[in-house]
């Protein structure tokens, strides 16, 4: 059985919406908001922030679709490199 652990967590966030500071305590300690913040400088962080006030806030749509894209498969990228050390 496979897990939806970001649907999960997008399932248990009270709001539509995330403002960066909180995002470490959204994600359980995983992605820090400094992460976010050069994540957004490079131009390769969330789609469609904005901000409320100072805040810079994301859906959390747009925060689960970014940190799809962005997890990596442990698991499967030794098994990948594995298959091509054997080539």
């Amino acid at each position: 059985m496979t897990t939806d652990i970001f649907g999960d967590l997008a399932a248990r966030w009270p709001s539509p919406i995330i403002a960066r500071a909180e995002v470490e305590r959204f994600t359980g300690g995983g992605i820090s908001a400094k992460t976010l913040a050069n994540a957004d400088s490079k131009g390769t962080g969330p789609e469609g922030r904005f901000f409320v006030g100072r805040r810079v806030c994301y859906t959390v749509i747009a925060l689960i679709e970014w940190l799809r894209i962005n997890a990596k498969n442990t698991h499967a990228a030794e098994k990948n490199k594995l298959a091509r050390e054997k080539q």
